[in-house]
């Protein structure tokens, strides 16, 4: 994330370069302003007075011939303003009177504060240090889960991550209003210090453009970039969690070279189980009906007991969802009638509906329907955790909280790099890797990974490494990786 982050930052750093550049306004100061700035709010501060800007107040004072008045004004000399502006008097250019040319200098003067970067970026500082957020709801006769922000206010630098991703969302959804605010009249007053002279004669028409400055264009701009500030350091702190969830699922400890049966638990629609051999290799499939509204338990129970002698079972694996609970019942009941060693472990099932309906799943299993694979791949999470939950979208695994109000690019960068590395922590075994797994492997891409298992088909076991370079588009490069 941080190294992507910093590539934007430098690209950018050379559009504004580049823009300013053909404008014919591109200083040494600029340019080393533009080198040294550190974070990208830094850098679009320094290029907000150089940006072609739509037709604003100040434009149209300019094109009245007014800056040259803005700029006499903010000298502060002590001479008479409106004397100053009569000389600006010029109905040709629609200027009727010195009120009105005052009017013009000071939308100038104040567009001109607000574009100062130093101006900026103390007050982004000051907003982080002093500035509060506020909270209301837009209907409070309207119930919903966000009540707790009803009328809520709090510093910015106390809140909590996922109270940025709660209040965002509740806003999204229109149930709040959110703001963000100065108390007191601290980001008027900062504004003010930079534009007038400490000279005992203060210019009463520079002061109202500075406040002006900050009331109508400063503070809603600055107030969305903290609000954006806000959210990125939320959802980072959430990709973090999920990345660090997601990694502690990978890395379960396999449990090798034993027979499980896959139990994916329903009520309506009965309990789908998969027989799955040491290799992952699906061996027999079944569907029983113990719980309601059938409740044949002992004609599962019979079922359970065939298939258990048929194939040597000693492990079950079974999913936590609806109906999970009554399942692990039947088990116990089943495991006390047994006159052999039987255990059970229940396993986070979540996405396992998702890979059944994948594509990838109908390539796998062509002949089984949803139930049967999502059973198959119960039973292989706990043979190979990181071999069977590379095969799902890692969002849809269920680790993590937010995930859909966050910037999906960002999160999908950061989950498969968690993959990645896990993959690339443990290896993968070359004669039982699935297509899926291998493409984690640093230098190994879709094709090659699927040209991999192709070539293991025909050609049977890998007994060396050499042998990948007879996989096509294998080539040295990858190879060397």
């Amino acid at each position: 994330g941080r190294l992507t982050y910093l590539r934007n930052l430098q690209q950018r750093r050379e559009e504004v370069k580049r823009s300013i550049e053909n404008q014919g306004k591109l200083t040494d100061e600029l340019t080393e302003a533009i080198d040294n700035a550190v974070t990208l709010a830094e850098l679009e501060d320094i290029y907000r007075p150089f940006k072609v800007k739509r037709r604003t107040r100040a434009t149209i004072a300019r094109e009245k011939g007014l800056a040259e008045l803005a700029q006499r004004l903010l000298e502060q000399d002590g001479s008479d303003p409106f004397i100053l502006a009569a000389s600006f008097v010029d109905p040709d250019k629609g200027v009727h009177s010195p009120e009105e040319a005052i009017a013009g200098a000071s939308d100038i003067l104040a567009e001109e504060l607000s574009d100062n970067a130093d101006i900026r970026k103390e007050l982004r500082k000051l907003f982080m240090k002093k500035g509060v957020l506020i909270c209301k709801a837009s209907d409070v006769e309207n119930d919903s889960v966000y009540r707790l922000y009803y009328d809520y206010t709090a510093p910015i630098h106390r809140l909590m991550d996922h109270q940025v991703m709660a209040m965002n969302r509740g806003e999204k959804e229109g149930f709040l209003k959110i703001g963000v605010t100065l108390p007191g009249n601290e980001g008027a007053a900062l504004v003010c210090r930079y534009a007038l002279k400490p000279i005992k004669r203060v210019c009463p028409i520079v002061k109202a453009a500075a406040e002006d400055a900050y009331d109508r264009l400063i503070l809603p701009s600055v107030s969305r970039e903290i609000r954006n500030e806000l959210t990125e350091k939320a959802e980072d702190g959430a990709i973090a969690v999920f990345g660090k969830n997601l990694e502690q699922l990978l890395m379960q400890p396999p449990i090798a070279g034993k027979v499980v049966l896959g139990w994916d638990p329903a009520f309506r629609t009965g309990c789908k189980l998969a027989v799955v051999d040491s290799t992952g290799k699906v061996l027999d499939t079944k569907v029983i009906y113990p719980t309601a509204p059938q409740n044949k338990v002992d004609e599962a129970k019979a079922e359970l007991k065939k298939l258990i002698k048929k194939y040597d079972i000693s492990l079950i694996s079974v999913g936590n969802g609806t109906a999970s609970r009554e399942s692990e019942q039947v088990i116990v009941d089943l495991i006390k009638e047994l006159d052999r060693p039987m255990q059970y472990v229940i396993v986070n099932e979540a996405g396992a509906s998702v890979y059944s309906a994948s594509k990838l799943a109908t390539e796998e299993f062509p002949n089984f329907d949803v139930g049967q694979r999502s059973a198959a791949s119960i039973a292989r999470r706990l043979q190979d955790p990181l071999a069977e939950l590379v095969k799902i979208d890692p969002k849809s695994i269920g680790v993590g909280q937010y995930q859909h109000d966050m910037n999906q690019k960002k999160l999908s960068e950061a989950l498969t790099g968690v993959v990645e590395d896990s993959v690339n922590k443990v290896g993968v075994d070359l004669n039982t890797a699935s297509a899926p797994l291998m493409e984690y492997i640093s230098g190994i891409n879709k094709t090659i990974a699927k040209n991999i298992v192709e070539y293991r088909e025909t050609n049977g076991r890998f007994t060396e490494r050499k042998q990948l370079l007879k996989v096509p588009k294998l080539g040295p490069k990858a190879y060397q990786q």
